[in-house]
Order: structure tokens, then C-alpha cells, then sequence
């Protein structure tokens, strides 16, 4: 799609495709983040804290929410950097065995003063059926045409 800071309308809505966590997901986290924190590595240990299994660490949610707004391709050439992620809240655990989506929507838009680029917002919520899992902003800075 390649959208230029111009492209982006304030209000549009998107939803990526769905993707299933697996406990070999979890684990290779674990390896890759060094957090072996027994949450996400002992059955037992998880469901005696509550839980219905071993859960998924929030940052893999949120890298996961990251990558799954890659695959639609908004700024395949257009996007200069992440400027951040602000008001995460991990409001549901993920279990290995659910299948989430990425629904995400501009709010707002302005021009850099500093470059010829646009910082964008986009509200991103992590979706397991009808429920929020994670919910956060994400602040980009992408290329203005020309």
C-alpha cells in the first residue's frame, strides 16, 4: 500500500490477519529475551497462579502487534522510524493456543519539524475474539511524498 504522511487519513481502520501463539512461539522468546520466568515455561507453576497455561510475556504480544502491522504493508517503503509506543496496557494474558489479529487506527497526524515527514499515531489494540488483550499507541514517523 506505501502510504506517504499525506496517504494517512485520521479515522481509518485497519485489521491484519490472524495468527495463532503456540507454546514453541513462548519459547523461543524466552530463549531470544533470556526471561525464563517459570509464567511462561512451567505448566504447573502457571496454572497455580491462576492461569490456564503457560502465558506469553507481554512484550511478545506487543512485538507481535508490531509484526503483524508490518505484513499489511502501509509503509513497506515509507516508514523512517518507530518513535515509540506509549499507555501499553497487557489487559488479558495470552495463552499458547489462542488466535489473535491486530486491529489499529490512525488518530492523529502532524508534520515534522525537523524533516520533510510525517509523526503519526495510530491506536493499536491486540484482539482475541471480541477481547482486548493488549491496548496501546504507537507513534511513527513516515516519509511525506516528494
Amino acid at each position: 500500500m506505501n502510504l506517504f504522511f499525506e496517504d494517512v487519513e485520521v479515522g481509518a481502520h485497519y485489521v491484519t490477519d490472524s495468527h495463532e501463539i503456540t507454546s514453541a512461539d513462548i519459547a523461543d522468546f524466552c530463549r531470544l529475551t533470556r526471561d525464563h520466568h517459570p509464567l511462561h515455561t512451567d505448566e504447573a507453576y502457571a496454572k497455580a497462579a491462576g492461569f490456564g497455561g503457560i502465558i506469553a510475556h507481554g512484550l511478545y504480544g506487543l512485538s507481535l502487534m508490531e509484526g503483524l502491522k508490518t505484513e499489511l504493508k502501509l509503509y513497506e517503503e515509507t516508514s523512517i522510524a518507530s518513535l515509540g509506543w506509549n499507555n501499553v496496557r497487557f489487559v488479558k494474558p495470552i495463552l499458547a493456543g489462542d488466535t489473535v489479529r491486530v486491529e489499529m487506527e490512525f488518530t492523529a497526524k502532524r508534520a515534522s519539524a525537523s524533516r520533510p515527514a510525517g509523526v503519526i499515531t495510530e491506536a493499536v489494540r491486540l484482539m482475541r475474539g471480541d477481547e482486548v488483550v493488549i491496548d496501546a499507541e504507537h507513534i511513527s514517523l513516515i516519509r511525506q511524498k516528494g
